[in-house]
């Protein structure tokens, strides 16, 4: 398993099926980083409470809003256009560098938020992924399931 939340994450996220996976659940509203941070925290044995899941969301809601959302946001805006614009394409590449940046930056946030958190306490890795999931609507059990699988395996 990888030590470091953004290594764990690229680990995850190159496994076949995850990245499918984790699309699925950012369009059912939930955040992808903090979905990765849920697993590495799991496979940690960090055990999973409402404090740890409140101040996970307290870091991610501000950054995704102000940061990754208008990055993305104008990704796909530019999507269509790019394709016969090579100014544009190139542009847009920037954009989705930048949008990538931002997540691996927020991803180090969520590191330091729970770098204090006890390892070893915790035996149901689900605990994690069941809270951060919590509330979404529509939420797409095989792809959660898909998610904490490759996790399990990192």
């Amino acid at each position: 398993m990888s030590s470091d939340l953004w290594s764990f994450s690229l680990s995850v996220y190159a496994r076949p099926g995850v990245e499918q996976a984790c699309l699925r659940l950012q369009s059912a509203g939930l955040n992808v980083c903090l979905l990765l941070c849920a697993a590495w925290l799991g496979q940690r044995g960090v055990a999973c409470n409402t404090q740890r899941l409140r101040e996970l969301r307290s870091v991610t809601s501000p950054w995704d809003a102000d940061v990754v959302q208008p990055l993305r946001a104008l990704r796909m805006q530019w999507k269509s256009a790019a394709t016969g614009d090579a100014d544009l394409h190139e542009l847009r590449e920037r954009v989705k560098a930048l949008e990538l940046e931002a997540e691996r930056r927020l991803i180090l946030k969520l590191e330091r938020s729970a770098q204090d958190w006890p390892q070893g306490e915790a035996t149901d890795s689900t605990a994690w992924l069941e809270g951060v999931a919590a509330g979404a609507a529509h939420l797409d059990r095989d792809a959660l399931h898909q998610l904490r699988v490759a996790a399990t395996g990192a």
